[in-house]
């Protein structure tokens, strides 16, 4: 039991060691010097076959930071042998090439697999590293798929974006087998040699980036000044491919606004079309005349009947200093009402002095 543990730590990193090298240096395969093929009954043709397939769906949105779940599969195949030493009778012989059949039928197990996604597409990030999937025999699956972060960015455009998943494993490239003789006990001397290799497959893997709507701040119109109130004019457009129904627009404001208007119904907007939000803005006396950013998301309701919200989009307007008319405005005010309520008072007074008389 402890040799067996040896021999498959010894393997591991064997395996490790060679997948090392692959990474670094174009390697063509070569026999080690001490494997003799002078003992070699059979050379088998065929290896393991690894193939990859998403987990669930492809189909994703812009801005998504997400997970995608790829399984493997090993379909490799034994295509052929062929025999290496004229065919002999005697039964240490016979007995040696059954033992070497049955160990070049695992030339197709994937030993040791190691997977490492890559995006060529800067709009699609990979954030995890290279996933071990263990050994798969021809036939097997993993038990469990691997996980691969993504990010999406917010720009991508819509479309088909292949994801390239780098595989590679250890496998049996050949076998021989030797001994002295047979006897009751088996053969004496048994000796057998294996000699693995590794390999490295390409494999494509989809991600859908899905048509939707997609909402910018295309104009903005304003006359905000210090200490007054004012209306505010945002021209929102759908610049996504997808109508977006039912949609309202909301704003967040902060010092030196204030308002109970922050937010306005947009209704319908198929792809380009604009629409003005229109909100009444209370701006402070303190305001220092300069450029503010006022934040602002639409919540929507997709082709899909989903409720969608957007990212925050930034509206940026201009306070003006305080009208330079407002303190004259103001004193012809309050002086027009003294005199309107002077005069309503002098002919109440003038009425009751008349009917007194």
């Amino acid at each position: 039991m402890k040799n067996s543990a040896n021999k498959r730590t010894a393997l591991r990193i064997i395996i490790l060691l060679s997948l090392i090298t692959v990474c670094i240096l174009p390697v063509t395969a070569q026999p080690p010097q001490h494997f003799n093929f002078g003992d070699n009954y059979y050379t088998t043709f065929g290896s393991p076959d690894v193939s990859a397939t998403i987990v669930g769906s492809n189909e994703f949105s812009r801005g998504d930071k997400t997970t995608v779940e790829v399984n493997l599969m090993n379909k490799g195949k034994i295509t052929g042998f062929r025999s290496d030493i004229d065919a002999r009778s005697n039964d240490l012989d016979i007995k040696l090439q059954q033992i070497e059949m049955q160990y070049e039928s695992q030339r197709t197990t994937a030993i040791g697999i190691v997977a490492i996604l890559g995006s060529p597409h800067p709009d699609i990030k990979v954030r995890s590293g290279p996933q071990e999937a263990g050994t798969l025999r021809s036939g097997e699956q993993t038990s469990n798929p691997l996980e691969f972060d993504i990010e999406i960015t917010k720009n991508a455009s819509p479309g088909t974006y292949p994801l390239i998943l780098n595989i590679l494993y250890g496998y049996q490239e050949n076998v021989q087998v030797s001994g002295d003789d047979e006897t009751d006990l088996g053969i004496t001397n048994m000796e057998i040699g294996m000699w693995y290799d590794v390999k490295s497959q390409n494999v494509t893997i989809p991600v859908q980036v899905k048509d939707e709507a997609k909402f910018s701040v295309t104009d903005v119109e304003s006359e905000l000044r210090a200490g007054d109130e004012g209306l505010l004019y945002v021209t929102y457009t759908n610049t996504g491919e997808m109508p977006a129904r039912d949609s309202i627009v909301r704003i967040t404001v902060t010092d030196p606004f204030s308002t109970t208007d922050d937010q306005t119904y947009l209704g319908l907007l198929e792809p380009g079309q604009s629409e003005v939000a229109v909100f009444r803005l209370d701006v402070s006396d303190a305001a220092i005349p300069k450029m503010y950013s006022i934040t602002s998301q639409i919540r929507y309701e997709d082709t899909d009947g989903h409720d969608r919200i957007t990212d925050i989009m930034r509206v940026r307007t201009e306070v003006l200093p305080p009208d330079p008319m407002r303190n004259t405005y103001i004193v012809l005010g309050v002086t027009a009402v003294i005199l309107i309520a002077g005069l309503i008072a002098f002919l109440i007074y003038r009425r009751q002095n008349d009917r007194s008389n």
